[in-house]
């Protein structure tokens, strides 16, 4: 009897460590044990548009999201790799066609119902896949066989066991499923296809103005309190699934407050009077911090080469409103003329203060396994250059007044977009609308909060644009992106398919652009490493020559903290899977 009660005790203590992650070691990023209490204050750039990550693309819901959720599986802080997270562990089957993931027993979202394999399977299905959700992905879960589109299959085998079933095999399956944070089944089936819902109804879960009580996740932080237009308010979750190596729990902190601060200077303001712990900044500001620092005001500014960091561009509307716009922009030969009128050298010193680097195309030099140099390719700055080969399409100065024309009634001059409340972009938007004045062509500059630059290019409200877009390990996870027909390529939106999650419209498409559609069709899929290699390597060439969007430099990661906060690791904030602030920590 004794025996039968030890083998249960035994049983018993092995679930409940199967309930906790023990965080890594993170000892060579300068972790320590932290002490448990106190609130860490940020700032949201702007009023979120809602709560529900897949309602909406917006950085502001995924900072907000990332505290609240978790993924199935995480990034290791220090290398990248991947990690548990709600997956306790999985398998993959021997033709890399089956995942099995074994879900971590004991967690429970924040309203206290146990997380089961059933939340799993609802985000998959009714979310993440469904083509009506707006900020969903299903273009990352169909596979093109033999020109048949085959799609994964999603199954919760018991209640903490789900298998994934895919096609064909794909190299970097865990690393997306990395990107969808699990939300709870039991608060959203009744705006899901499964609940009775038409598939956009999705959308509509969790506006601002709904009860907060709605909104549950598995994650370090609980959402507490929301004040329109001042603060969002989340609380510590206590029980969380992750503890230290003393055994402490995660997160450290009992509050994040989200001050909502528009505007990049009045951030800073905020910052500098410490109403505000830490804050991301550019390199426009950084010689101010940085002075500060060295004068002994109680703060650090830290800079450090960026992987993941949003690399700026510049893009022109190939399905303008105004046809013949629309005809000269879809025009490579006037793309490469006006990125001959792009000065990089001077944005480099003059906007970042030197500290950014001449650009990848859709990848950061940091990457050491698929970066292509592509510098080479690029066409720097050459007034002359840019002149010639605006006067070879016929662009010339027909009433020498300085600026081309484009008819004999009609002058070569649109809009360029930019983030008015933000110190970068109207720097970046300055020097560029001066350069192309110098090319003879006119720029009329037209600002939008930065919060509001992605939702106006997705909507195709613009002419010319400058948006950034943050890089990541694998070219993969950015297809949405830079892959044409993608749900984020939204410089040539003819391309989009004419219904969610059909085909994309090959026939509006370029030869160079389809053969970049093949490119990560086959990447997708390819799992001979250094012939995927290869293949994305040629992407990135073919987006040197043919320009897309004309990439303009990649900024260095600078942040700036208070000495209150101990434990910090700089972040975006919107990387999915890359969390550090469950272990800051307040030292005083």
């Amino acid at each position: 009897m004794r025996k039968l009660a030890l083998t249960i005790l035994a049983a018993l203590l092995m679930t409940a460590l199967a309930q906790v992650k023990v965080v890594p070691d993170y000892s060579a990023l300068g972790i320590v044990p932290g002490t448990p209490g106190g609130t860490l204050r940020l700032v949201l750039g702007d009023t979120p548009p809602r709560f529900f990550i897949y309602g909406e693309i917006s950085a502001l819901i995924q900072t907000l999201t990332h505290q609240m959720f978790d993924p199935l599986v995480t990034f290791n802080l220090a290398t990248y790799e991947i990690i548990p997270a709600l997956a306790a562990s999985w398998e993959v089957s021997e033709d890399g066609l089956v995942y099995t993931f074994h879900l971590r027993q004991g967690v429970t979202w924040h309203d206290g119902v146990p997380f089961s394999a059933d939340d799993v399977v609802f985000t998959f299905e009714q979310i993440v896949t469904n083509p009506e959700a707006r900020a969903g992905d299903a273009a990352q879960f169909t596979f093109n066989v033999d020109g048949v589109e085959r799609k994964v299959t999603f199954a919760a085998l018991d209640e903490h066991t789900v298998r994934m079933t895919l096609p064909v095999p794909s190299p970097v399956f865990i690393l997306q499923i990395r990107s969808f944070p699990i939300m709870p089944k039991h608060k959203l089936l009744h705006l899901s296809v499964e609940g009775g819902a038409q598939p956009a109804d999705i959308n509509n879960a969790w506006p601002t103005d709904g009860p907060l009580t709605d909104i549950v996740g598995t994650g370090p932080f609980m959402m507490a309190e929301y004040v329109p237009g001042q603060l969002v308010r989340l609380v510590r979750n206590p029980n969380y699934w992750m503890v230290d190596a003393a055994g402490t729990p995660l997160p450290y902190l009992d509050m994040l407050e989200y001050l909502i601060v528009r505007g990049t200077e009045a951030q800073a303001a905020q910052f500098l009077a410490g109403n505000v712990d830490q804050l991301n900044i550019g390199g426009a500001q950084f010689p101010d911090f940085k002075s500060r620092e060295l004068a002994g005001e109680p703060f650090r500014v830290i800079a450090s080469v960026a992987l993941f960091g949003a690399t700026p561009h510049l893009a022109f509307n190939f399905n303008a409103a105004d046809p013949e716009l629309a005809q000269l922009f879809a025009n490579v030969e006037f793309r490469r003329a006006m990125e001959h009128a792009v000065d990089r050298l001077r944005i480099i010193e003059d906007v970042y203060n030197g500290l950014a680097t001449l650009p990848g195309m859709g990848t950061a030099p940091a990457d050491v396994t698929f970066h292509e140099d592509v510098t080479g390719l690029m066409r720097m700055f050459d007034l002359e250059a840019a002149g010639a080969g605006l006067e070879a399409l016929g662009l010339v100065d027909t009433n020498n007044d300085g600026v081309r024309n484009i008819s004999p009634t009609r002058e070569l001059e649109f809009s360029l977009t930019y983030g008015s409340d933000s110190r970068v972009w109207t720097d970046l938007a300055t020097i560029i609308q001066s350069d192309f004045a110098q090319a003879g062509v006119r720029v009329h500059l037209r600002g939008v909060p930065v919060a509001q630059l992605l939702a106006t290019g997705l909507a195709g409200d613009f002419e010319a644009i400058m948006i950034g877009f943050g890089d990541q390990p694998d070219p993969e996870l950015r297809k949405p992106i830079w892959q044409p027909g993608g749900a984020l390529y939204y410089w040539h939106r003819a391309t989009q398919p004419a219904e969610p999650g059909g085909q994309p419209n090959f026939d509006a498409m370029a030869d160079w652009e389809r053969r970049i559609w093949e490119i990560f069709d086959q990447g997708s899929r390819m799992v001979d490493h250094e012939a995927r290699v290869e293949l994305y390597r040629e992407w990135q060439r073919l987006g040197a020559e043919f320009l897309p969007v004309i990439v303009i430099a990649k900024p260095n990661s600078i942040g700036a903290v208070h000495d209150r906060v101990a434990n910090y690791i700089f972040s975006l904030g919107v990387i999915p899977g890359y969390n550090p602030v469950p272990l800051f920590f307040i030292s005083e």
